[in-house]
């Protein structure tokens, strides 16, 4: 059974595309096959992260009929499968983000879990989102202006009947962080991990790879894959890792 999971937040700049990419990167690390989507139609950044910002097909042509969702995946040579979104402004003309929920099915049973990168805010691709996954994962980060914006996040994804996973806190270590008791009281949902401000997250978008796979031992790989084993349940060190098991069982549940 395939999963789809929604990487959202309500503000941008806190880390979501970088949290979708290492969670698939981790899942990977872990044995599992995983398709990482970029669903911010309006401003992608999928295929800026990881190098290959033009594609022949990409996910605006599949919304847009003109092809199928299978010929949009590419292998990036980290081995993650990644279905960019287009980057030119003729993309964005006559493209429905409605549509995604048609096209994710022909993904069903051909991967164990498909990640899709939400655009930030709370306007119609985040909706399509929303409406398409089964579930939802917030990205925020700890200050008042990105945690008042997951809460509204929140907040409609409840109200469209979509169960929130939990919340990953990304960027932390600052003076100037809520404490984190404070924000999980706020959001009413688990933190279900905190990525440190870490130099390696920069050094790994410079070439273009997740920090998971150029820098697995480095202080935000290992809160990533941390992450991910505990979805799955399953016991997690840096020098014996275990294999993802119930992850995709967890993530289901309602």
């Amino acid at each position: 059974m395939t999963i789809t999971v929604g990487i959202l937040s309500g503000k941008g700049g806190v880390g979501k595309t970088s949290t979708a990419v290492n969670m698939a990167a981790a899942l990977n690390h872990f044995g599992r096959d995983v398709i990482v989507m970029d669903g911010n139609l309006s401003t992608p950044n999928l295929g800026l992260h990881l190098g290959v910002p033009v594609v022949p097909i990409t996910l605006h042509d599949v919304l847009k009929g003109k092809n199928s969702i299978l010929d949009s995946v590419y292998l990036h040579h980290t081995g993650l499968k990644i279905v960019p979104a287009g980057l030119s402004l003729d993309d964005l003309r006559n493209v429905s983000p409605e549509k995604l929920k048609s096209v994710l099915p022909s993904l069903s049973g051909l991967t164990d879990v498909v990640l899709i990168d939400g655009s930030a805010g709370l306007g119609r691709e985040s909706l399509a989102i929303m409406d398409a996954v089964d579930e939802i994962v917030i990205v925020t980060n700890p200050e008042l202006p990105a945690v008042t914006d997951a809460l509204k996040t929140i907040r409609l994804a409840e109200e469209v009947g979509k169960k929130v996973k939990g919340v990953i806190l990304t960027k932390s270590g600052e003076e100037h962080d809520i404490p984190i008791e404070n924000i999980e009281g706020l959001l009413e949902k688990p933190i279900l991990g905190i990525v440190p401000f870490d130099k390696y997250m920069r050094k790994s978008l410079i070439r273009r790879e997740p920090v998971v796979f150029s820098y697995p031992k480095s202080k935000s790989a290992v809160a990533y894959k941390k992450i991910v084993a505990d979805l799955a349940g399953i016991n997690y060190s840096e020098k014996a890792e275990g294999k993802v098991g119930a992850f995709f069982r967890n993530l289901s549940r309602r």
